[in-house]
């Protein structure tokens, strides 16, 4: 989420295998005041190619059970926070999704782009099957990148180790380093890496969690 704040364009990458030990259809709920205290919150998904199916073909198994375990664990951890009507907001943007389709991405993104509007970004969001591309995983990227405008490419510490940024260099696009802080006795960024988004959210705000993110050091571009 700090990543996708601090960008000013989001391409949504549908058109790549699934994995089904990532967070494409599950996260893990953290308690309020306690977050060591988690559960994963999973949507159970069919795919229909196997293992070669790509985000955009998986369907969730049981839309109607999905629905019903979201809004109670999201209830269960979150309804009693102060910051729950900001959340509520969040959690019908997925229910609404939830009860007219079974697209596994779809709920994915809702729930991000809901996430982000409760924080006041107004970035753009695309979806990378519209767009041309290459299909090495660096080559992918770049093209994205050119194909958009895009003037940097923000890369978090998983895409640090494997991005080649030679198909970068050449359409003259500079590839930056993202890193949340390191912080022992800050829980937002202790547990930035473990916990969704929602934790957050309803621990400090909409207001306070936007905020933070902003000032994050080395969050706005040179």
């Amino acid at each position: 989420m700090a990543k996708l704040f601090a960008a000013d364009r989001w391409i949504v990458l549908t058109d790549v295998q699934f994995a089904q030990r990532d967070f494409q259809h599950r996260a893990r709920l953290a308690a309020l005041g306690d977050p060591g205290r988690q559960q994963w919150l999973t949507l159970p998904t069919h795919l229909p190619h196997g293992r070669p199916t790509l985000i955009s073909q998986a369907r969730l198994v049981d839309p109607c059970r999905s629905r019903r375990t979201v809004e109670l664990l999201v209830r269960q951890y979150y309804g009693r926070s102060r910051h729950w009507g900001a959340v509520r907001e969040v959690l019908e943007a997925v229910l609404d999704t939830l009860d007219t389709s079974e697209c596994v991405a779809g709920v994915a993104k809702t729930s991000t782009i809901a996430l982000l509007a409760a924080l006041g970004w107004s970035g753009e969001v695309l979806d990378s099957s519209e767009i041309p591309t290459r299909q090495n995983r660096s080559e992918r990227l770049a093209d994205l990148a050119a194909a958009t405008g895009s003037t940097h490419y923000l890369c978090g510490p998983g895409g640090l180790r494997y991005l080649d940024v030679g198909p970068f260099d050449a359409h003259g696009i500079p590839v930056l380093p993202f890193h949340t802080p390191v912080d022992a006795d800050d829980p937002l960024w202790q547990w930035s890496r473990w916990t969704s988004s929602l934790w957050a959210l309803s621990e400090i705000g909409p207001g306070a969690l936007a905020n933070r993110l902003a000032a994050r050091p080395g969050a706005a571009l040179p």
